[in-house]
Formats: structure tokens, C-alpha cells, sequence
């Protein structure tokens, strides 16, 4: 059974750690990009905020009255330059205590316009599919990461504890679509 958050229609996939789920918060909406294209995959390194110095996505915050991917067209242009037509690939719930939890949609995309460039806020680098650089992104991102690569839209929870500046993944459940 999918942890709280999560829509039962969901095919177990992976999960992990101990201890119970974290209760729930007030949700904030934020969107994260991959594209792909040919072997590679298009990471952003955060260069500031949230996930300084570690690879991800480009996305954040969907602003009031805005769809989710209305705010994830917005986010690629402004993070890496370009724009793209984008699929939704799965949903992450990033849950820490005493926080509000972030449901993040994922988008993915198979090509792209534009040229890319870099932002104040991320350094865009290709890197090859079968060397994604896990060591230096979030701990969560190496257990749904299969399922973006395979195309299998998917939903997913991360539970983490934060001390200090660093965030601790202590629970993760992933589930694939059973609707696709």
C-alpha cells in the first residue's frame, strides 16, 4: 500500500528506510525538467538556494494561477534557455518534518529548442545515461531515476530529516502508474 500522499493505483517499485511516515503538511507545487536527448541526459548544476552545488533538474515554484506546466515551460527558459514539449513523467513528494512538503511534478522532454545557457541560478551539463552523477544529487533521485530513463510514469515519496544545511533521506516509496 502507497504511504500517505501517494494514489493507490500504484504498482510497489522500490522502497526503503524504517520507521513510520512523517504526518501530513500544507503542500507547496514546484515542477522539475529532464531532457533527453539521444544517450544523454541535461542536469543543471544548482549554483544557489535550495540544492546548492548538487545536479538536478530545472524547475521551481509554481506561482498562483499558474498550471504546472505553464510553470515548468517558464522554469526551463529562464534556468537553462531553452524550451521544450514536455511530458509529465511522474510526481515526487519531498516530505521533511516541519515543512511544508513539496509535491514536484516531473517533466521530461525527448528534444529541445533553443540554445542552452547558463543561468544565475544553474550551469546546464550533458551527461551520458548510464553515468549520472547520483554522488552529487539527492538521495531520492537514484531510486526513481530508472523509471524517468525507462519512460514509466511513476509517483514516488521522500522522507528526509534535515540538520542543519544537510538534508538526510530516512524513507522512500515508489510506485509505477498502473494506469499506463
Amino acid at each position: 500500500m502507497p504511504p500517505p500522499g501517494l494514489s493507490d493505483d500504484l504498482q510497489k517499485f522500490n522502497a526503503g528506510g524504517s520507521g513510520d511516515w512523517f504526518p501530513v503538511a500544507e503542500i507547496r507545487y514546484y515542477t522539475n525538467v529532464f531532457i533527453m536527448y539521444e544517450d544523454k541526459i541535461l542536469l543543471g548544476y544548482k549554483k544557489r538556494g535550495l540544492g546548492i552545488h548538487k545536479y538536478n533538474g530545472f524547475g521551481g515554484k509554481v506561482e498562483p494561477d499558474e498550471s504546472t506546466l505553464d510553470a515548468a515551460l517558464r522554469e526551463l527558459k529562464e534556468e537553462a534557455g531553452i524550451t521544450a514539449p514536455l511530458i509529465h513523467a511522474g510526481t515526487l513528494l519531498f516530505v521533511v518534518p516541519g515543512q511544508k512538503w513539496a509535491h514536484i511534478d516531473i517533466f521530461r522532454a525527448d528534444e529541445y529548442t533553443g540554445t542552452i545557457t547558463e543561468s544565475d541560478e544553474m550551469r546546464p551539463e550533458w551527461f551520458e545515461k548510464t553515468n549520472i552523477p547520483f554522488d552529487n544529487m539527492w538521495d531520492s533521485d537514484r531510486h526513481w531515476f530508472p523509471l524517468l530513463l525507462s519512460n514509466q510514469r511513476f509517483s514516488a515519496r521522500a522522507d528526509f530529516d534535515r540538520e542543519g544545511e544537510k538534508y538526510i533521506q530516512k524513507k522512500w516509496w515508489i510506485g509505477i502508474d498502473s494506469k499506463t
